[in-house]
């Protein structure tokens, strides 16, 4: 009863302490469609740690005060300095870091070890600063342009790139049309969703050991150098080319079919359409990526093979 009090107090004071910026963070999830996948995010984090409940709960109880108690310190801290200098993001940054430093302060490092996930999803769905944004935006734009124009030419399309602006002449048309890769289609959307998907895919395959000593006597980090830890960081790795070229691969689709059937595929239901399509391809070429890891998995992470039944041997009476 004592720690039910207890953790009720703390999320008080961490929701009275915060009010403004979940209240932001929630607008800017509404309304900004390259973050509106944060609005799953809460209960995908609810999720994991109910299903960790049993793990939580065994967990050893090694509290860092110290570390803990620095870490919370600099959070308020943070949040002090964002609410004074109207810095939105260094406010919502540190309510990550305040939840790691109380997780720290009252269990310890073993915790936190289980809510790394967690917290991470939660670090994705912030959204970043624009003149971060900006200066991931405009390279993708050009990168994505760039690729179409070489899918293009290569087909033969006349074609002429000015920055992030396509210029083609559609069949059976006299005039030229412009075609703009604009921000929403820079790729940075698909980036940063599947990069936050990529992070829950590798969370939910993670492999375990067979012998389940995964945590004993190896230390806290001992999970650095283990297979399964690398598995997950290729695969959210690999999903940040993944996100770039199948970006790049809708944008020159879009151009081809722009030159044959007009600059208007562009728009309405196609660009929709091509996204979720998009989305999905890049999906299949991340798990694609889980399976060829998969084939370098060590045996003590292999599902062990089911014993075939026993077959009864012995001999039974025979009935003249």
């Amino acid at each position: 009863t004592k720690k039910l009090w207890q953790g009720i107090a703390i999320g008080f004071a961490i929701a009275f302490a915060y009010a403004t910026v979940f209240v932001k963070l929630f607008r800017d999830w509404w309304q900004d469609e390259n973050y509106s996948h944060g609005l799953l995010i809460p209960f995908i984090i609810g999720y994991i740690v109910w299903s960790q409940r049993d793990k939580l709960a065994r967990a050893r109880v090694e509290p860092s005060v110290l570390l803990g108690g620095a870490a919370i310190v600099v959070a308020l801290f943070a949040l002090w300095a964002g609410v004074a200098g109207s810095e939105l993001y260094m406010q919502r940054l540190s309510l990550v870091l305040l939840l790691a430093g109380i997780s720290v302060y009252f269990w310890g490092m073993r915790l936190l070890q289980f809510l790394l996930v967690p917290l991470s999803l939660l670090f994705l769905a912030m959204p970043i600063p624009a003149i971060i944004f900006n200066k991931i935006a405009f390279p993708l734009q050009l990168f994505a342009s760039r690729a179409a124009v070489w899918s293009m030419s290569t087909m033969g399309i006349p074609v002429l790139r000015q920055g992030n602006i396509i210029e083609l002449k559609p069949l059976n048309s006299f005039d030229t049309k412009k075609l703009e890769v604009v921000e929403a289609c820079s790729g940075i959307r698909s980036l940063m969703t599947l990069v936050t998907l990529a992070v829950v895919f590798a969370y939910f395959t993670y492999p375990r050991s067979n012998d389940g000593d995964d945590d004993k006597g190896k230390g806290i980090f001992w999970w650095v150098k283990s297979y399964p830890f690398w598995r997950s960081a290729i695969i959210v790795i690999s999903a940040v080319p993944i996100a770039i070229l199948t970006n790049a691969l809708r944008v020159s689709g879009t151009g081809v079919l722009s030159h044959y059937y007009g600059t208007e595929v562009a728009d309405g239901f196609f660009h929709s359409f091509s996204g979720w399509v998009i989305y999905i391809v890049a999906f299949l070429m991340l798990f694609a990526v889980g399976w060829v890891t998969d084939r370098f998995r060590p045996a003590r992470y292999k599902a062990p093979r089911k014993a075939a039944p026993a077959v009864e041997t012995t001999a039974r009476p025979q009935v003249p």
